[in-house]
Protein backbone atom coordinates (compact mmCIF):
# COMPACT_ATOMS: atom_id res chain seq x y z
CA UNK A 1 0.00 0.00 0.00
CA UNK A 2 3.56 2.19 0.64
CA UNK A 3 4.30 1.59 -2.92
CA UNK A 4 1.12 2.05 -4.31
CA UNK A 5 0.61 5.91 -2.79
CA UNK A 6 3.84 6.36 -3.45
CA UNK A 7 3.47 5.86 -7.24
CA UNK A 8 0.00 7.66 -6.94
CA UNK A 9 1.84 10.48 -5.41
CA UNK A 10 4.41 10.53 -8.35
CA UNK A 11 1.61 10.43 -10.79
CA UNK A 12 -0.70 13.47 -9.77
CA UNK A 13 2.71 15.15 -9.95
CA UNK A 14 2.85 14.52 -13.68
CA UNK A 15 -0.26 14.94 -14.49
CA UNK A 16 -0.60 18.37 -12.41
CA UNK A 17 2.78 19.47 -14.70
CA UNK A 18 1.11 18.66 -17.51
CA UNK A 19 -2.04 19.71 -17.37
CA UNK A 20 -1.29 23.15 -18.50
CA UNK A 21 0.54 22.29 -21.97
CA UNK A 22 -2.94 19.46 -22.39
CA UNK A 23 -5.03 22.98 -21.84
CA UNK A 24 -3.36 24.87 -24.00
CA UNK A 25 -2.78 22.08 -26.86
CA UNK A 26 -7.01 21.12 -26.50
CA UNK A 27 -7.50 25.33 -27.44
CA UNK A 28 -5.35 25.55 -30.00
CA UNK A 29 -6.78 23.00 -31.60
CA UNK A 30 -10.35 23.89 -30.38
CA UNK A 31 -11.08 20.76 -28.78
CA UNK A 32 -14.17 22.16 -26.93
CA UNK A 33 -15.56 25.31 -29.30
CA UNK A 34 -18.70 23.19 -30.66
CA UNK A 35 -19.62 21.41 -27.37
CA UNK A 36 -22.98 21.08 -26.66
CA UNK A 37 -23.81 21.51 -22.92
CA UNK A 38 -27.16 19.63 -21.95
CA UNK A 39 -27.55 21.45 -19.00
CA UNK A 40 -29.33 24.28 -17.44
CA UNK A 41 -29.21 27.90 -18.98
CA UNK A 42 -26.52 28.79 -16.55
CA UNK A 43 -23.84 26.07 -18.59
CA UNK A 44 -23.65 28.58 -21.95
CA UNK A 45 -20.54 29.93 -20.35
CA UNK A 46 -18.87 26.89 -20.15
CA UNK A 47 -19.11 26.51 -23.90
CA UNK A 48 -15.79 26.56 -25.53
CA UNK A 49 -13.38 24.98 -22.21
CA UNK A 50 -11.27 22.26 -23.48
CA UNK A 51 -13.43 18.83 -23.10
CA UNK A 52 -10.99 15.79 -23.73
CA UNK A 53 -9.19 16.63 -20.71
CA UNK A 54 -9.52 13.06 -19.70
CA UNK A 55 -6.53 12.18 -22.16
CA UNK A 56 -4.62 13.19 -19.09
CA UNK A 57 -5.87 10.71 -16.83
CA UNK A 58 -5.87 7.77 -19.34
CA UNK A 59 -2.44 8.79 -20.87
CA UNK A 60 -0.27 9.13 -17.60
CA UNK A 61 -2.05 6.03 -16.19
CA UNK A 62 -0.95 3.88 -19.80
CA UNK A 63 2.48 5.42 -19.00
CA UNK A 64 3.04 4.68 -15.10
CA UNK A 65 1.17 1.65 -15.22
CA UNK A 66 3.87 0.08 -17.94
CA UNK A 67 6.80 1.47 -16.38
CA UNK A 68 5.97 0.27 -12.71
CA UNK A 69 4.50 -3.33 -14.05
CA UNK A 70 6.58 -4.06 -17.51
CA UNK A 71 9.52 -6.52 -15.94
CA UNK A 72 6.28 -8.27 -14.16
CA UNK A 73 4.96 -8.69 -17.17
CA UNK A 74 7.71 -10.21 -18.86
CA UNK A 75 8.12 -12.82 -15.68
CA UNK A 76 4.75 -13.87 -15.49
CA UNK A 77 1.24 -14.63 -17.00
CA UNK A 78 -0.57 -13.92 -14.16
CA UNK A 79 0.62 -10.84 -13.78
CA UNK A 80 0.26 -9.71 -17.17
CA UNK A 81 -3.54 -10.67 -17.05
CA UNK A 82 -3.63 -8.80 -13.65
CA UNK A 83 -1.99 -5.65 -15.40
CA UNK A 84 -3.15 -5.69 -18.75
CA UNK A 85 -6.84 -6.58 -18.41
CA UNK A 86 -8.28 -3.32 -17.21
CA UNK A 87 -5.46 -1.28 -18.65
CA UNK A 88 -6.36 -2.56 -21.94
CA UNK A 89 -9.87 -1.77 -21.57
CA UNK A 90 -9.31 1.48 -19.93
CA UNK A 91 -7.41 2.49 -23.03
CA UNK A 92 -9.87 0.75 -25.23
CA UNK A 93 -12.76 3.03 -24.27
CA UNK A 94 -10.66 5.88 -24.13
CA UNK A 95 -9.74 5.55 -27.90
CA UNK A 96 -13.78 5.10 -28.41
CA UNK A 97 -14.54 8.31 -26.05
CA UNK A 98 -12.01 10.31 -27.92
CA UNK A 99 -13.46 9.34 -31.94
CA UNK A 100 -17.46 10.13 -29.91
CA UNK A 101 -15.47 13.57 -28.38
CA UNK A 102 -14.13 14.27 -31.86
CA UNK A 103 -16.79 13.41 -34.27
CA UNK A 104 -18.35 16.41 -31.51
CA UNK A 105 -16.27 18.75 -32.49
CA UNK A 106 -15.86 18.42 -36.29
CA UNK A 107 -18.46 16.16 -37.98
CA UNK A 108 -21.66 16.41 -35.99
CA UNK A 109 -21.27 19.39 -33.49
CA UNK A 110 -22.74 18.72 -30.30
CA UNK A 111 -23.93 15.19 -31.18
CA UNK A 112 -21.16 12.69 -31.58
CA UNK A 113 -21.27 9.21 -32.30
CA UNK A 114 -24.33 7.99 -33.67
CA UNK A 115 -25.77 6.32 -29.77
CA UNK A 116 -26.14 2.73 -31.59
CA UNK A 117 -22.95 2.26 -33.39
CA UNK A 118 -21.17 3.32 -29.87
CA UNK A 119 -22.78 1.05 -27.67
CA UNK A 120 -22.19 -1.95 -30.39
CA UNK A 121 -18.43 -0.88 -29.78
CA UNK A 122 -18.96 -0.71 -26.06
CA UNK A 123 -20.43 -3.93 -25.82
CA UNK A 124 -17.58 -5.78 -28.39
CA UNK A 125 -14.92 -4.04 -26.39
CA UNK A 126 -16.70 -5.46 -22.97
CA UNK A 127 -17.17 -9.07 -24.53
CA UNK A 128 -13.68 -9.47 -25.39
CA UNK A 129 -12.69 -8.49 -21.63
CA UNK A 130 -15.67 -10.73 -20.01
CA UNK A 131 -13.86 -13.69 -21.79
CA UNK A 132 -10.69 -13.00 -20.74
CA UNK A 133 -11.77 -12.14 -17.15
CA UNK A 134 -13.61 -16.06 -17.31
CA UNK A 135 -11.22 -18.26 -19.51
CA UNK A 136 -7.56 -16.32 -18.33
CA UNK A 137 -8.03 -14.80 -15.20
CA UNK A 138 -10.55 -17.14 -13.48
CA UNK A 139 -9.66 -20.49 -15.24
CA UNK A 140 -13.29 -20.85 -16.45
CA UNK A 141 -15.38 -19.86 -13.83
CA UNK A 142 -17.92 -17.67 -13.37
CA UNK A 143 -17.25 -16.23 -9.48
CA UNK A 144 -18.77 -13.74 -7.33
CA UNK A 145 -18.28 -12.94 -3.94
CA UNK A 146 -21.43 -12.51 -1.68
CA UNK A 147 -21.97 -10.85 1.79
CA UNK A 148 -21.75 -13.49 4.07
CA UNK A 149 -21.08 -16.65 2.00
CA UNK A 150 -17.84 -17.36 2.88
CA UNK A 151 -17.12 -18.68 -0.49
CA UNK A 152 -17.16 -18.11 -4.18
CA UNK A 153 -20.07 -19.03 -5.80
CA UNK A 154 -19.39 -20.11 -9.65
CA UNK A 155 -22.61 -18.85 -11.97
CA UNK A 156 -20.83 -20.25 -15.01
CA UNK A 157 -21.36 -19.35 -18.14
CA UNK A 158 -23.98 -16.54 -17.02
CA UNK A 159 -20.65 -14.72 -15.69
CA UNK A 160 -20.01 -13.68 -19.32
CA UNK A 161 -23.58 -11.35 -20.27
CA UNK A 162 -22.83 -10.31 -16.47
CA UNK A 163 -19.48 -8.72 -16.99
CA UNK A 164 -20.49 -7.25 -20.86
CA UNK A 165 -23.43 -5.67 -19.05
CA UNK A 166 -21.64 -4.52 -15.81
CA UNK A 167 -18.92 -3.02 -17.91
CA UNK A 168 -20.71 -1.33 -20.70
CA UNK A 169 -23.03 0.09 -17.99
CA UNK A 170 -20.76 1.51 -15.57
CA UNK A 171 -18.86 3.12 -18.65
CA UNK A 172 -22.20 4.77 -19.77
CA UNK A 173 -23.11 5.56 -15.84
CA UNK A 174 -19.47 7.48 -15.35
CA UNK A 175 -20.41 8.89 -18.58
CA UNK A 176 -23.76 10.48 -17.76
CA UNK A 177 -22.32 11.59 -14.48
CA UNK A 178 -19.74 13.70 -16.04
CA UNK A 179 -22.11 16.71 -15.83
CA UNK A 180 -20.45 19.22 -13.73
CA UNK A 181 -17.28 20.33 -12.47
CA UNK A 182 -15.24 18.03 -10.53
CA UNK A 183 -18.29 15.78 -10.20
CA UNK A 184 -17.37 12.38 -12.08
CA UNK A 185 -13.28 12.65 -11.31
CA UNK A 186 -14.54 12.85 -7.73
CA UNK A 187 -17.37 9.75 -7.75
CA UNK A 188 -14.94 7.87 -9.71
CA UNK A 189 -11.71 8.56 -7.57
CA UNK A 190 -13.56 7.77 -4.72
CA UNK A 191 -14.66 4.17 -5.85
CA UNK A 192 -11.28 3.83 -7.30
CA UNK A 193 -9.98 3.62 -3.36
CA UNK A 194 -12.71 1.40 -2.31
CA UNK A 195 -11.76 -1.45 -4.85
CA UNK A 196 -7.93 -0.34 -4.17
CA UNK A 197 -8.49 -1.55 -0.69
CA UNK A 198 -10.83 -4.68 -1.64
CA UNK A 199 -7.92 -5.35 -4.01
CA UNK A 200 -5.60 -4.85 -1.20
CA UNK A 201 -7.32 -7.02 1.06
CA UNK A 202 -7.29 -9.91 -0.99
CA UNK A 203 -3.13 -9.47 -1.49
CA UNK A 204 -4.06 -8.74 -5.21
CA UNK A 205 -0.55 -6.16 -5.30
CA UNK A 206 -0.94 -4.94 -8.76
CA UNK A 207 -4.67 -4.17 -8.98
CA UNK A 208 -4.06 -2.09 -5.82
CA UNK A 209 -0.84 0.02 -7.85
CA UNK A 210 -3.03 0.32 -11.07
CA UNK A 211 -6.34 1.57 -8.35
CA UNK A 212 -4.21 4.20 -7.18
CA UNK A 213 -2.48 5.04 -10.16
CA UNK A 214 -5.60 6.23 -11.93
CA UNK A 215 -6.30 7.90 -8.24
CA UNK A 216 -2.99 9.82 -8.78
CA UNK A 217 -3.67 11.13 -12.41
CA UNK A 218 -7.78 11.82 -11.81
CA UNK A 219 -6.60 13.95 -8.55
CA UNK A 220 -4.08 15.82 -11.12
CA UNK A 221 -6.79 16.19 -13.77
CA UNK A 222 -9.26 17.99 -10.97
CA UNK A 223 -6.78 20.08 -10.52
CA UNK A 224 -7.84 21.55 -13.76
CA UNK A 225 -11.44 21.14 -13.39
CA UNK A 226 -12.46 22.08 -10.02
CA UNK A 227 -15.36 24.75 -10.24
CA UNK A 228 -14.50 26.89 -12.51
CA UNK A 229 -13.34 24.01 -14.96
CA UNK A 230 -10.23 25.02 -17.12
CA UNK A 231 -10.83 21.73 -18.82
CA UNK A 232 -13.89 19.46 -19.31
CA UNK A 233 -13.34 14.60 -19.10
CA UNK A 234 -14.75 14.04 -22.20
CA UNK A 235 -15.83 10.52 -23.14
CA UNK A 236 -12.24 10.28 -23.42
CA UNK A 237 -11.95 10.06 -19.96
CA UNK A 238 -15.65 9.14 -18.48
CA UNK A 239 -16.07 5.97 -20.14
CA UNK A 240 -12.22 4.41 -19.43
CA UNK A 241 -12.85 5.33 -15.86
CA UNK A 242 -16.17 3.82 -15.72
CA UNK A 243 -15.25 0.84 -17.99
CA UNK A 244 -11.77 -0.32 -15.96
CA UNK A 245 -13.67 0.53 -12.67
CA UNK A 246 -16.36 -2.38 -13.73
CA UNK A 247 -12.80 -4.71 -14.71
CA UNK A 248 -11.81 -3.94 -11.33
CA UNK A 249 -15.10 -4.63 -9.32
CA UNK A 250 -14.92 -8.21 -11.64
CA UNK A 251 -11.14 -9.09 -11.09
CA UNK A 252 -12.12 -8.86 -7.61
CA UNK A 253 -15.17 -10.68 -7.80
CA UNK A 254 -16.87 -8.15 -5.60
CA UNK A 255 -19.25 -7.39 -8.31
CA UNK A 256 -22.46 -7.48 -6.34
CA UNK A 257 -21.71 -4.96 -4.55
CA UNK A 258 -20.83 -2.71 -7.63
CA UNK A 259 -24.08 -0.49 -7.80
CA UNK A 260 -23.64 0.33 -3.90
CA UNK A 261 -20.28 1.28 -4.71
CA UNK A 262 -21.25 3.77 -8.13
CA UNK A 263 -24.25 4.86 -6.39
CA UNK A 264 -24.33 7.97 -7.55
CA UNK A 265 -23.54 7.25 -11.15
CA UNK A 266 -26.16 4.30 -10.83
CA UNK A 267 -28.68 6.88 -10.03
CA UNK A 268 -27.89 9.19 -12.47
CA UNK A 269 -28.24 6.87 -15.47
CA UNK A 270 -31.46 5.37 -13.67
CA UNK A 271 -32.64 9.30 -13.46
CA UNK A 272 -32.17 9.93 -17.44
CA UNK A 273 -34.10 6.31 -18.40
CA UNK A 274 -36.81 6.57 -16.00
CA UNK A 275 -37.35 10.30 -17.90
CA UNK A 276 -37.21 8.96 -21.06
CA UNK A 277 -39.70 6.01 -20.43
CA UNK A 278 -41.93 8.96 -18.50
CA UNK A 279 -41.88 11.05 -21.35
CA UNK A 280 -42.62 8.49 -23.97
CA UNK A 281 -45.17 6.63 -21.29
CA UNK A 282 -47.17 10.28 -20.29
CA UNK A 283 -46.94 11.78 -24.13
CA UNK A 284 -44.62 14.62 -23.43
CA UNK A 285 -44.44 14.85 -19.19
CA UNK A 286 -41.66 15.08 -17.31
CA UNK A 287 -40.32 13.33 -14.29
CA UNK A 288 -38.01 15.19 -13.40
CA UNK A 289 -37.12 19.14 -14.13
CA UNK A 290 -33.93 17.86 -16.42
CA UNK A 291 -32.17 14.82 -16.53
CA UNK A 292 -29.60 13.47 -15.53
CA UNK A 293 -30.04 14.09 -11.81
CA UNK A 294 -27.72 16.68 -11.05
CA UNK A 295 -29.77 19.24 -13.22
CA UNK A 296 -32.55 18.28 -11.42
CA UNK A 297 -31.07 19.40 -8.40
CA UNK A 298 -29.85 22.69 -9.96
CA UNK A 299 -33.33 23.96 -11.47
CA UNK A 300 -34.62 23.66 -8.14
CA UNK A 301 -32.02 25.74 -6.71
CA UNK A 302 -28.93 24.17 -5.63
CA UNK A 303 -25.87 25.36 -6.60
CA UNK A 304 -23.40 23.21 -8.63
CA UNK A 305 -20.76 23.40 -5.63
CA UNK A 306 -23.51 21.92 -3.35
CA UNK A 307 -24.45 19.18 -5.52
CA UNK A 308 -20.91 18.09 -6.03
CA UNK A 309 -19.73 18.35 -3.05
CA UNK A 310 -23.27 16.76 -1.76
CA UNK A 311 -22.88 13.84 -4.31
CA UNK A 312 -19.25 13.12 -3.04
CA UNK A 313 -19.90 12.75 0.55
CA UNK A 314 -22.52 10.27 -0.58
CA UNK A 315 -20.35 8.34 -2.76
CA UNK A 316 -17.62 8.15 0.63
CA UNK A 317 -20.58 6.61 2.55
CA UNK A 318 -21.47 4.01 0.27
CA UNK A 319 -17.75 3.50 -0.68
CA UNK A 320 -17.40 2.47 3.26
CA UNK A 321 -20.37 0.60 3.07
CA UNK A 322 -19.29 -1.77 -0.33
CA UNK A 323 -16.15 -1.91 1.49
CA UNK A 324 -17.70 -3.29 4.75
CA UNK A 325 -19.66 -5.63 2.55
CA UNK A 326 -16.36 -6.92 0.95
CA UNK A 327 -15.31 -7.85 4.76
CA UNK A 328 -18.50 -9.89 6.05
Amino acid sequence: MGWAMTVAAATFLLSVIWGGPLIEIMRRLRLGKNIRIDGPATHAAKMGTPAMGGILIVGWTLVVSLMVSIVQIVQALETAESVVIPLGVMVAYSILGGIDDYQGFRLRPGEGMRARMKLMIQLTISLVAAVLLYWLVNDRHGWIAVPTVPFLVDIGLLYIPAAIILITGSANAVNLTDGLDGLAGLISATAFVAYGVIAFLQDQQFLVVFSFIVIGATFGFLWYNAKPAQMFMGDVGSQALGASLGVLALMTNQWLIFPIVITIPVATELSSTLQVLYFRATGGKRLFKMAPLHHHFELIGWSETQIVQRWWLIAMLTAMIGIALALV
